[in-house]
């Protein structure tokens, strides 16, 4: 059947529903159980009132088997005319794969040993118009399975798990968190002015302040406040936006991790992420060794270190204190390629690092001794001005957290952010926070600063080749109209 004729016959079981007066829109359910409940807890003739929808239905003679699945799990029903009585017996032969109902019987096992329900009354929750993809083939086109999220959780269970163990991994860390002391807070995603980070932001108009906002592309500054203002240690799982590119490891919306400690430095940080992400991957699979792709991530602590600058010094033999210019040629001469619209240093370096992608390894490692001028917000090396203590972390070529050595000194952040303004060949939108070098000057006490990346994590730990898999409803581009369709169905 087509579509609409589906539609269009389902439309008209729906109306015999309200002519025999029942409501196929219901109200308020009450379950005894979870269906993974009742099954672990199977005693035969146990009375049991469950809700789900149905998405299996059977007829065996005068009996009907229905498969009902709630977010736990998937049991069978047994219904028949004897049990449930006539009238109900019908109402239930109009069921549809889709349908929402609840039901009130007893646990008991079929002849082939299968635990099932003995269902003694049926109640219609939530008629369902449209169908769902075929059986066996479930929804596979991409685009659809994005755009109709909602379908694509029906019909793929493993998509489901992926995000069951998003929310379990998200649990997992505030615990984690937690449990060393630190405060979970709430910063502002609307702000007078983009900050705490590079990227380009989503530019809006407060109506009623007549001002410019805009959606924060990083936390940071106003966690580092909160420093300032006496909590010694913070976190925020956040949603941040940057209006650039939609890849497979970015998404304009992306939810980050922040946790700042005072007293530490980046080094507490790289111990504290290295132990929060090993103990979420062996939470998440039952073990520190991960397939990924393939491929193995071993993600058993402790983690490889490397230096960021003794790499670029042997591959390119750059400096950190070399011009732009300077450090274009030594790239050049040693055969890299690449497009820059403002000769930068900053600019320079991103030619580098994708030079760098090419030899990413699986297992994690520690990137360390970045340059300073890549890190506006960091404190430099006691013995080398020109090197940041900052690591940024990649598992698998894709960089899952950065961290830094909190920069506390106001005079010292104020003149490295105005020349960080020098540098910013992304947006040209950003300007320095006065309010935030007013605050340092307050004093922060040292700290180091650590982000995540709980979206590419999840990717991870869930084996799945690109971020909109891990994100609910990633932003897509919208469709011409004619475009558009439904899931195939075999009706």
């Amino acid at each position: 059947m087509e579509v609409d004729e589906i539609k269009h016959v389902r439309i008209e079981k729906l109306n015999k529903l309200i002519a025999q007066g029942l409501e196929p829109y219901g109200r308020r359910f009450v379950t005894t159980h979870a269906i993974a409940d009742a099954l672990a807890n199977f005693v035969e003739e146990t009375p049991v009132v469950l809700a789900g929808r149905v998405l299996a239905n059977r007829r065996h003679g005068k009996a009907l088997f229905l498969d009902l699945v709630d977010q736990s799990g998937k049991i069978q029903l047994y219904i028949n005319a004897g049990h449930i009585g006539e009238q109900g017996f019908a109402i239930v032969e109009e069921m549809d794969i889709g349908d929402i109902i609840g039901v009130e019987g007893v646990m008991f096992k079929t002849k082939t040993g299968q635990e099932s329900v003995k269902v003694s009354k049926v109640t219609v929750l939530a008629k369902s118009l449209m169908t769902l993809p075929e059986k066996w083939h479930g929804l596979k086109d991409v685009e659809i399975r994005y755009r109709q999220r909602y379908v694509d959780l029906i019909a793929n269970a493993s998509v489901r798990e992926i995000f069951l163990k998003r929310t379990k991994l998200i649990t997992f860390i505030r615990s984690y968190l937690d449990t060393r002391g630190f405060l979970e807070v709430e910063t502002p995603m609307l702000q007078p002015q983009a900050g705490g980070a590079r990227g380009r932001p989503f530019k809006s108009k407060h109506n009623t302040y007549d001002m410019d906002v805009y959606l924060r592309i990083a936390p940071e500054l106003y966690l580092k406040r909160l420093l300032v203002g006496g909590f010694e240690r913070v976190y925020e799982i956040n949603r941040n936006f940057r209006n650039e590119g939609i890849s497979t490891r970015h998404n304009p919306e992306f939810t980050m991790l922040e946790a700042y400690q005072s007293y530490g430095d980046f080094n507490d940080m790289m111990d504290l992420m290295e132990g929060l992400i090993s103990e979420s991957a062996k939470l998440l699979t039952g073990s520190y060794k991960v397939q990924y792709q393939g491929k193995e991530i071993d993600f058993t602590p402790p983690w490889e270190r490397r230096s960021f600058a003794k790499i670029i010094k042997d591959k390119f033999d750059i400096n950190p204190e070399d011009d732009a210019k300077t450090m274009l040629d030594k790239v050049k001469a040693k055969g890299g390629r690449g497009k820059i619209d403002t000769l930068t240093r900053s600019a320079v370096m991103k030619i580098v690092e994708d030079i760098l992608d090419e030899d990413a390894t699986m297992n994690p490692v520690f990137f360390t001794d970045y340059f300073t001028f890549l890190c506006p917000l960091a404190k430099t090396k006691k013995d080398n001005p020109f090197i940041s203590e900052r690591f940024e972390c990649f598992v698998a070529g894709l960089e899952v957290g950065n961290a830094y050595s909190e920069l506390n000194d106001p005079q010292e952040q104020k003149a490295r952010l105005l020349e960080d303004l020098t540098d910013d060949t992304e947006t040209g939108l950003r300007t320095i926070d006065e309010d935030f070098i007013n605050a340092l000057e307050y004093g922060m006490p040292p700290a180091g600063g650590l982000g995540i990346g709980i979206d590419r994590l999840v990717m991870l730990l869930t084996d799945s080749p690109t971020i909109r898999e891990v994100i609910l409803f990633p932003l897509l581009k919208p469709l011409v109209k004619s475009e558009e369709e439904s899931p195939k169905s075999s009706g």
